[in-house]
């Protein structure tokens, strides 16, 4: 039991680790959450500091999840690598070292994915790419991408159990995450693309 606890602990700790946090305040001593959209996640990186900030920041917010799936098998603990993925999502959502104010699940949902179904992970890479192509919304790509995730599991993946039910509460978190975004795509106020 102790061996679960800790495992799980440290997921959440992987994925409180803030990405965007870091990079800003350390090499262009920006802190994100007081520019854009004042989120820590990817998308405000770019936003608000460049091209190259933005991808470092997704590539790391994207590998925690990551990471925390290998936890079970490093610490050698019967917990399924999805449920220590779930937590890393928590942590990136609500990260202890940044007061609990992070990012919107995106990245860290698809490093989760990533560390243990990489063929989906692709698809949904090429799903969030088209949908930005056609919409120029990168939220609306996000949670796009959210629900072609579950269709697929729905579809193709349906005796996965594990896996749907991880990937509706991914769905859950990122919709909710992305309240205000529905609120500005409904009024034509959410900020598009230029670069695509």
């Amino acid at each position: 039991m102790l061996s679960i606890i800790l495992c799980l602990l440290l997921a959440y700790l992987i994925g409180s680790i803030p990405s965007g946090l870091i990079i800003g305040k350390t090499f262009y001593h920006t802190d994100i959450r007081e520019h854009g959209s004042k989120n820590l996640g990817g998308t405000n990186t770019f936003r608000t500091l460049g091209v190259k900030a933005g991808i470092v920041v997704t590539s790391m917010d994207i590998l925690k999840g990551t990471l925390a799936t290998t936890l079970p098998l490093l610490l050698d603990t019967d917990i399924h690598l999805l449920l220590a993925g779930v937590f890393a999502v928590i942590g990136h959502m609500f990260p202890v070292f940044a007061g609990f104010r992070g990012g919107k699940a995106v990245a860290t949902s698809a490093g989760v994915v990533l560390g243990t179904h990489p063929i989906l992970f692709l698809i949904l890479v090429v799903v969030f790419f088209i949908s930005l192509y056609l919409s120029k919304y990168v939220s609306l790509s996000s949670m796009i991408a959210a629900v072609a995730s579950l269709t697929y599991a729905l579809f193709f993946a349906n005796e996965d159990k594990p896996l749907l039910i991880v990937l509706a509460v991914f769905v859950v978190f990122i919709f909710y995450k992305h309240r205000a975004n529905i609120k500005r795509i409904k009024n034509k106020t959410e900020p598009k693309i230029t670069w695509l």
